[in-house]
């Protein structure tokens, strides 16, 4: 099984402030779509809140230590107590994604093949940050530049980091 992250982030790694995400951006939502479509997304409790809602088109695995967390009976939602209770439910699915918040990525950070990230030209203070990239670990192996437009506040870069083969 493949284990890939997706994120968006500023120039400063943040990701998000108040639960919420840090900007706007159309392009950005429709990659995420695009890029995560058919495949399992695993997320925190407050990832899974802030969007309210299961994504559609993929299994929803919510991690949790609340035992007393009510997911409203949504449809299509897993809820596990641990990301390796999550990735072993998800053991014969090609790839997966863990799709936030802060704590999922650093606790997936070491166990993934590749990091999905769109980089926001833009520097914001946030409350949650991505881990950095240890680029002795991961070679960038894609980049995408876009410029702001009428939909899109900021410049932006997709870019995708593949874990360095071990030989």
């Amino acid at each position: 099984m493949v284990v890939s992250i997706i994120v968006a982030t500023s120039l400063n790694n943040a990701i998000g402030k108040n639960n919420q995400l840090l900007w706007h951006l159309p392009a950005d939502l429709k990659f995420f779509k695009n890029t995560t479509m058919g495949c399992p997304v695993i997320m925190g409790r407050k990832t899974f809140q802030s969007i309210g809602r299961t994504l559609p088109g993929r299994k929803n695995v919510v991690v949790t230590r609340d035992k007393n967390f009510n997911s409203d009976n949504q449809f299509d939602l897993i809820v596990v107590s641990s990301l390796d209770e999550a990735l072993v439910k998800m053991h014969n699915e090609h790839e997966v994604f863990i799709i936030g918040g802060g704590e999922i990525y650093k606790q997936s950070i070491d166990i993934t093949d590749n990091i999905y990230k769109t980089l926001v030209n833009t520097t914001i203070e946030g409350d949650v940050y991505f881990p950095e990239i240890n680029l002795n670990e991961f070679d960038l192996t894609w980049e995408e530049k876009h410029l702001a437009d009428e939909k899109n506040k900021f410049n932006y870069t997709y870019q995708k980091f593949e874990r360095k083969s071990i030989l």
